[in-house]
């Protein structure tokens, strides 16, 4: 039992329907290295593969992070795949590049038929988030537009605010990730995430971070957030869990929360 709309590619529910779906980070900083982890996962059977690239040592060179998004593709076994540039704002790795380059890499991958979707945070310039809109839809990719905050939660209104910023920025998906001080915090994650998923017309995501924010990333497929992330080979975020003890839980959510019979 759930309220939130699921994560769909090519009119097909993601994960063949499985709500909330799990996805998994690669984080290698090498070719050979990403390709390994993807080796890790895989048998154990993630809905969606997520790309962390600012994670990739080469990630200055796009012909390196064609031949590997190429190269993931071609050894994901049909599983799809989320192409991520974290910014350093948001968490994510520093990179050798400013935000006219990423843009144009995000475009470059776009374009070459190795992702369905691309994750870009809601707080970039307007004219950047228009550029990779634009270059995702061009190419048949879905836009998650993001926001993180790893220091505070803020407060339940403004964790919808930017939910509904994402669907009137153009996204396909919207998502919030945010860092807990307390179990109220958690609380409004869910509450929020309840709200907005009934709301708005496209998919929403939310976690809180750390390890009282892992309660929403085994319960919060149960308040309408369509996708958890869980570690496969290594953690991308603080507060993931395994994947194997999420598909515990959710299988133990599925059958308790089933209407009865």
């Amino acid at each position: 039992m759930h309220t939130g709309k699921p994560l769909t590619l090519n009119g097909k529910p993601l994960g063949s329907g499985r709500f909330p779906c799990i996805c998994t980070p690669l984080v290698g900083r090498t070719h050979e290295q990403v390709l390994a982890e993807l080796a890790l996962v895989l048998p154990k059977q993630p809905d969606l593969l997520e790309w962390r690239v600012d994670f990739f040592a080469a990630i200055d060179q796009t012909d390196q992070v064609l031949a590997l998004a190429t190269a993931i593709r071609a050894n994901a076994g049909g599983i799809p795949v989320l192409f991520t540039r974290r910014s350093t704002k948001e968490g994510g790795q520093p990179i050798p590049l400013n935000e006219e380059q990423v843009v144009a890499l995000i475009a470059a991958v776009c374009a070459s038929g190795t992702v369905e979707l691309v994750d870009f945070e809601m707080n970039n310039d307007p004219v950047h988030i228009a550029r990779v809109r634009a270059a995702a839809h061009a190419h048949g990719v879905q836009l998650l537009l993001s926001f993180h905050n790893f220091q505070s939660t803020p407060a339940q209104d403004v964790l919808c605010q930017r939910f509904a910023q994402a669907q009137a920025l153009g996204a396909d998906v919207a998502k919030i990730a945010v860092m807990p001080q307390r179990l109220e915090d958690v609380l409004a994650v869910l509450a929020a995430t309840l709200e907005s998923s009934r709301k708005l017309d496209i998919p929403v995501v939310s976690m809180s971070m750390g390890a009282q924010g892992a309660l929403t990333r085994l319960f919060g497929g149960a308040f309408g957030s369509a996708l958890s992330f869980a570690v496969g080979a290594a953690a991308s975020a603080p507060g993931q869990v395994p994947i194997e003890d999420l598909n515990t839980v959710l299988a133990i959510l599925q059958k308790a929360l089933a209407p009865a019979k």
